[in-house]
């Protein structure tokens, strides 16, 4: 089967930001399938390609998936304008190479939304259909956070949107509060699975090669935040906290020290105010590759999730970070609620961390202290995040199940046959009545590394 799976910002573990897509690729091209990754130049990735680009684009192979890179860059440091160009552009190259080239599937992963732009011409021109992958939900995050152009881009979003969802033979979604969204904008409900960011346990964790930046004294706690500095990270309170915990000088009291790795529009400003602030516990790095961040965290004692205190980031987030950090090892100290808030604190598998509520700077800061004034609750909590990414979070295991709803996704035909069909054993897709609607919903199977099954949306997820 020739497979073509868009991912603006793909990277490999030698980048700074999220490999799902590879993840999910090499599961796919490991069950004898040729899977092409299109992607752009996003800021902090690595593609695994080093030629020259020739005619805008160059390509080669990245393990057993063939990768086409177009020289198109995009980040988040870049203005609203610019990134809306990147995407843009990048839409056109990708529209010409899935119409140019005979592919059985397209799978179309966003953000950005505008990477359903190639799927839907795809599928209107050759009749080619299309899985709808959404990270997150667009445009109700921008609409929530008050961004991306105002009234008008929301309207061109929404409409985008309802086209990827309805004509979608599948839809992917990252959370339960995403799959509500999908469904909102016109997804048969059967067809949406809830398929959530795993862990990459073999390079995080017990593997890794402890280290930490030599300003960092070696008896000292250290509280990592590794992500995106960003308007919707909020990390402002993040400084805050640190200013409070400083305020109290010395001992016990006083917190970890705190390390935000990273980039993003926020940090030049994020830095200034530190420095402003008269920080001296708080240091900032650039993003590392996942390789070499993996090593940090096994060299810290505290993994931090932030965001802006946004009510929409209850249910429509699933960080990457947060499943670093459990892979990792490491007690998270996170200022969510929703999702996060349960996978941390009523985890059936136990508590692995400490959630504060959205915006509560002195309950962020006791939260901080108090997991660096106790080693043994440290050690507890990590043992449990540990277990609960080997038991639930598995990526290999939600490769796994991503291959089966792309199986899901395209009907048998004279000229396919079922090379597609789904590995036998028992049935990952259940539908739950729920007061909403009837949901399709994947989750690991009982008995499997992923864990029990999951409870389906308008249930708290695992």
């Amino acid at each position: 089967m020739r497979l073509l799976y868009l991912h603006q910002h793909f990277s490999t573990a030698e980048g700074a930001t999220g490999t799902r897509s590879l993840a999910m690729a090499a599961a796919l091209a490991a069950r004898g399938h040729q899977v092409t990754i299109a992607c752009g130049q996003y800021a902090g990735a690595a593609t695994g390609l080093a030629g020259p680009f020739e005619g805008g684009r160059r390509e080669g192979r990245v393990g057993r998936v063939r990768v086409v890179e177009f020289a198109i860059p995009c980040g988040n440091a870049q203005g609203f304008a610019a990134r809306t160009a990147a995407f843009l552009r990048f839409a056109a190259a990708a529209t010409g190479l899935a119409l140019r080239e005979d592919w059985d599937l397209v799978i179309a992963s966003s953000t950005p939304l505008t990477v359903a732009l190639p799927a839907l011409a795809a599928q209107a021109q050759r009749g080619t259909p299309f899985v709808f992958e959404i990270r997150d939900p667009w445009p109700e995050l921008p609409r929530a956070m008050g961004v991306g152009g105002g009234p008008a881009a929301w309207w061109a979003m929404d409409r985008l949107a309802d086209a990827a969802c309805r004509r979608a033979a599948a839809v992917v979604a990252l959370s339960e509060g995403m799959a509500e969204t999908a469904i909102a904008h016109g997804a048969a409900p059967g067809r949406v699975s809830v398929l959530p960011n795993g862990c990459d346990t073999a390079l995080f964790g017990p593997a890794a090669t402890p280290w930490r930046p030599d300003r960092v004294g070696e008896a000292e706690v250290l509280a990592v935040y590794a992500g995106t500095h960003g308007a919707a990270n909020g990390l402002d309170q993040l400084l805050a906290a640190a200013r409070l915990l400083e305020a109290r000088g010395t001992g016990q009291g006083a917190g970890p020290g705190l390390l935000l790795v990273g980039e993003g529009a926020e940090k030049p400003r994020l830095r200034a105010r530190a420095a402003t602030l008269g920080l001296r516990r708080v240091d900032f790095l650039d993003p590392m590759p996942k390789t070499r961040l993996a090593g940090l965290l096994a060299g810290a004692q505290i993994g931090v999730q932030c965001l802006a205190p946004v009510p929409a980031f209850a249910e429509w987030t699933s960080p990457n970070k947060l499943m670093d950090y459990l892979a990792a090892g490491l007690p998270v100290v996170a200022n969510l609620g929703g999702r996060a808030a349960r996978l941390l604190e009523a985890d059936p598998l136990g508590a692995c961390g400490v959630a504060v509520p959205p915006g509560d700077v002195p309950a962020l800061a006791a939260a901080l202290a108090g997991l660096a004034a106790d080693p043994a609750r440290r050690a507890a909590l990590g043992a449990a995040a540990r277990a609960q990414a080997e038991a639930r979070w598995d990526r290999r295991v939600l490769a796994e199940l991503f291959c089966q709803v792309v199986s899901g996704a395209l009907p048998p035909s004279p000229r396919r046959g079922q090379d597609l069909a789904p590995d036998p054993g028992p049935s990952l897709r259940f539908n739950l009545q729920t007061p909403t609607g009837v949901r399709g919903v994947v989750h690991p199977p009982a008995g499997s590394r992923g864990g029990a099954p999951g409870r389906g949306l308008g249930a708290k997820p695992p």
